[in-house]
């Protein structure tokens, strides 16, 4: 471990060489899965000390060279072996996963795994200038945030220096069935996978959880274990060799497809961001209260989907456009509640038949298997549209002249005038939700932050549903008086009307002399030029779906 003499080294004389190294701060990169024997207050907290020791070791190569370089390693620490980082080692104890679970803060240490090796990086906490914003998650694996900073991958010094924390190996029998040790028959929900505890938690039982926004745009690809989770029910468990999907309806010939018989299907990739209907509630909720979860912004990513496309299976099971009365596509989900009643959505048959509109069956997500949390082993991806219509763990496809009977077809995720109130709602009187709106939502700086006058690089997302491209974000840092525009849009090629990824977006704005506080604005324009409302007041809703004024973020300047 290193010592207290390191730390000195470091704080003198090597303060500048590691501040040179870094041409800009590290973003948070790391942090673990949540497992404490149990279940039901997993992962409330988010933000603790711990995520930024693994940052900081995994975080830039750059950073791992200079303290190579000026040996800031600690004193007495295990020798990097031969073999690759992460092996299994007979020299080292082993540690299980709940003892590295413990070790999450600053004051219990921050131990954090990587394959089956187990370290204790929290000397290395202190090493980091950019420390504070690391700081928000240790005792797990740090392996599914590689996937954000894939520029480190495999790097030998990075390994190297990470090797030198090294204090044990992890269970193996732990690793292998720690999710059977957190089963409870009793619990509907106690077969739910492990989470990352980084995930801002909005409930529990079913799980509901989004991505911090100050590490959502670090990645134009989200990565799978750090993509909003919007769960309705238990999370099923099934074996894929028994997995059968059920195609039938109006004018088709019934099949029943193995997840092999799908996979013979031609395969289609897509980039789409997934977003769900009541992302960012909670701008809308502080204007007036209404029900839902308290979805702060990070309830939306972007993946790559891979699987077959809808229409090639309704052309196998006969489907003729021509000549069939379907109006409506309806998915099952193998979800269900105590009565046995399946999660279900549908959505128009003009969307589920045409091939540019993209649906698939998926069964990859990020070019891996789908994980369970996302819809294992297979979900229906219907880019542009709103979440919930992209429907998990997918049992049943029906052509029908009607939609879903289903509760959340029929009597949710729908959109209503602001004076409707629970005393007037009429859920049968409104559409349900389909393409999504224009948005936008700002990162970086986080809410609250401290800044100086003069230029601030404010940094965020944006998307549109419906296939429409992002074409531009307005800035503007004093109400509105005077606008700028984001100077980079990071998307991907795809053009308008299959545009379904969203995007990254940078731009700068002037924070104005003499005030003590600034509120910088964003709103998207899209393809179609729709542009988001300014203020919620107009379109407040008792569900607080659709939230998508303006994204308005509140400073403080530093006079």
């Amino acid at each position: 471990m290193a010592s207290s003499k390191l730390l000195t080294r470091f704080k003198s004389d090597k303060l500048s060489v590691l501040s040179r190294s870094l041409r800009r701060p590290i973003l948070p990169a790391l942090a673990g899965y949540s497992w404490d024997g149990g279940r039901k207050e997993r992962g409330g907290e988010g933000l603790k000390w711990g995520a930024a020791a693994a940052g900081a070791i995994l975080g830039l190569s750059g950073l791992a060279y200079n303290l190579r370089r000026t040996r800031l390693i600690a004193e007495g620490a295990v020798e990097a072996p031969e073999q690759g980082a992460g092996q299994r080692r007979k020299d080292l104890k082993e540690f299980t996963l709940e003892e590295v679970a413990k070790h999450d803060s600053i004051e219990n240490r921050v131990w954090v795994t990587y394959k089956e090796g187990v370290y204790d990086i929290t000397d290395f906490v202190p090493l980091h200038p950019g420390a504070e914003k690391l700081l928000m998650a240790a005792g797990g694996s740090v392996e599914p945030f590689w996937a954000m900073y894939a520029v480190h991958l495999n790097n030998k010094v990075v390994m190297e220096l990470l090797e030198e924390y090294r204090i044990g190996n992890l269970d193996q029998d732990d690793v292998e069935h720690h999710r059977k040790q957190m089963k409870d028959s009793t619990d509907p929900y106690g077969n739910d996978p492990a989470r990352l505890k980084v995930l801002i938690v909005n409930a529990s039982t079913p799980f509901n959880a989004e991505t911090p926004l100050s590490i959502l745009t670090d990645s134009f690809i989200t990565p799978t274990e750090l993509f909003y989770v919007r769960n309705h029910l238990p999370v099923p468990d099934v074996d894929p060799k028994n997995y059968e999907l059920e195609i039938s309806g109006l004018g088709l010939k019934d099949l029943t497809l193995t997840l092999e018989d799908l996979k013979k299907f031609p395969k289609h990739k897509i980039i789409t961001c997934i977003q769900c209907a009541g992302n960012r509630r909670a701008e809308m909720r502080a204007r007036k209260e209404l029900k839902g979860l308290d979805w702060k912004g990070g309830a939306v990513g972007n993946a790559e989907w891979a699987g077959a496309r809808l229409s090639d299976v309704l052309a196998a099971a006969g489907f003729n456009e021509e000549t069939n009365p379907a109006v409506h596509c309806i998915f099952e989900g193998l979800d269900h509640d105590p009565a046995m009643h399946p999660y279900g959505a549908s959505i128009p048959i003009e969307k589920a038949s045409d091939p540019r509109g993209d649906v698939l069956l998926a069964y990859e997500m990020n070019g891996e298997p789908i994980t369970r949390d996302h819809g294992f082993p297979v979900r229906a991806i219907v880019p542009g549209v709103a979440g919930a219509r992209n429907v998990k763990w997918l049992s049943r496809v029906v052509l029908s002249k009607e939609e879903s009977d289903s509760h959340w077809q029929q009597d949710d995720y729908k959109g209503f005038n602001p004076s409707t109130d629970w005393d007037t709602v009429d859920y049968k009187k409104s559409e349900a939700i389909q393409d999504m709106p224009v948005t936008s939502a700002i990162c970086s700086p986080s809410p609250g932050s401290q800044v100086l006058p003069g230029e601030l690089e404010v940094k965020g997302y944006a998307w549109s549903g419906g296939g429409r491209r992002i074409i531009r974000v307005d800035l503007t840092a004093d109400g509105g008086k005077t606008w700028t525009q984001a100077s980079s849009l990071e998307q991907d090629t795809a053009r308008h009307s299959r545009h379904w990824g969203w995007t990254i977006w940078k731009g700068v704005v002037k924070v104005p002399e003499g005030c003590p506080n600034v509120e910088v604005w964003s709103k998207a324009v899209d393809s179609s030029y729709n542009v988001q409302p300014e203020t919620f007041e107009n379109i407040w809703n008792l569900r607080g779906v659709l939230s998508n004024a303006y994204c308005r973020l509140k400073l403080k300047v530093n006079l």
